[in-house]
């Protein structure tokens, strides 16, 4: 689950709740073979309901702001 926080997930055998979920459908191919499958997004971990609950606001990973300037000399 993309945006968890790291002590945060859910386990095999949760009831899990998806609202508003966007499905794509992935396709790719790689050294001849093909891989296809079904990708669902929420807008966060926060929007799920596991086992008829919201989850926690530590299930959302903290931000993290990563900088870099090409540009800079060394």
């Amino acid at each position: 689950i993309y945006n968890a926080g790291p002590d945060w997930g859910v386990h095999v055998g949760d009831a899990l709740g998806v609202p508003d979920p966007l499905v794509t459908h992935h396709q790719h191919q790689h050294q001849g073979q093909t891989f296809s499958f079904l990708g669902i997004r929420v807008s966060s971990p926060l929007s799920l309901v596991v086992n008829g609950r919201r989850p926690p606001g530590s299930a959302l990973a903290p931000p993290c702001l990563a900088l870099s300037n090409p540009r800079a000399p060394p």
